[in-house]
């Protein structure tokens, strides 16, 4: 069974979007974004059901381990990067999304000092190797064709550090192309929830040492 038609138009425009350079891509997308949320949580990410599954889900399947950096990619008002927060509270947790009114009402909510929130497009934020957990849901889809996927898959990867994970969050069976571009890492984690409503996969990555940071040893 296809998509409704309504998503088709909705993946059509962004596809359409993305034949703009990238800084026009991202400025495009920024003030979108800012429009959307001229209302709080537009899409009722802090109490529709089918988000809060979602939400339990992923934390449920996320790997049990000592997480001391986590990036939200694409946070939006910062529902689930509070959530991040409360759940691993000796870890810095940074919320980044293009739009400074959801950024502002991610912020409004308390939280522990560590969590911060900063304004950033996906294919220009700077951050190399410096987190043990990457979370991007919801949001490749937005960036429209494959050189923009490319693109955002490989500064994802960029973002995590050696040994770290890229956790990834999308519509199944769509998250299969989204993902086409992420390669140099292992996965670890495949999970997908067959909702009726709207089947997602939670998918995890492992980050391999970088070839600068492995030592070669010459024989003598």
């Amino acid at each position: 069974m296809g998509k409704p038609m309504p998503e088709i138009l909705h993946r059509a425009l962004f596809k359409g979007v993305s034949l703009l350079p990238a800084r026009g891509q991202a400025v495009v997308l920024r003030r979108y974004f800012d429009w959307w949320h001229r209302s709080p949580d537009p899409w009722s990410l802090g109490s529709d059901d089918y988000e809060q599954h979602k939400y339990a889900t992923t934390l449920r399947l996320l790997p049990a381990r000592a997480y001391r950096s986590i990036l939200d990619v694409g946070c939006s008002e910062g529902v689930f990067t509070h959530l991040l927060a409360a759940e691993h509270p000796e870890a810095r947790v940074t919320g980044v999304d293009v739009s400074e009114r959801a950024l502002n009402r991610a912020r409004s909510r308390p939280g522990p000092p560590s969590l911060r929130f900063t304004r950033a497009d996906l294919l220009s934020f700077e951050g190399s190797r410096a987190h043990d957990l990457v979370v991007c849901a919801e949001t490749l889809y937005y960036l429209g064709r494959h050189d923009r996927l490319r693109l955002a898959s490989a500064r994802l990867i960029d973002l995590v550090h050696p040994g770290g994970l890229l956790l990834l969050v999308h519509p199944w069976p769509e998250a299969r192309e989204l993902y086409a571009h992420i390669s140099g890492m292992r996965q670890v984690l495949h999970h997908v929830e067959h909702d009726p409503r709207r089947p997602f996969a939670v998918t995890a990555f492992e980050a391999g040492p970088r070839m600068s940071d492995v030592n070669v040893s010459r024989p003598g």
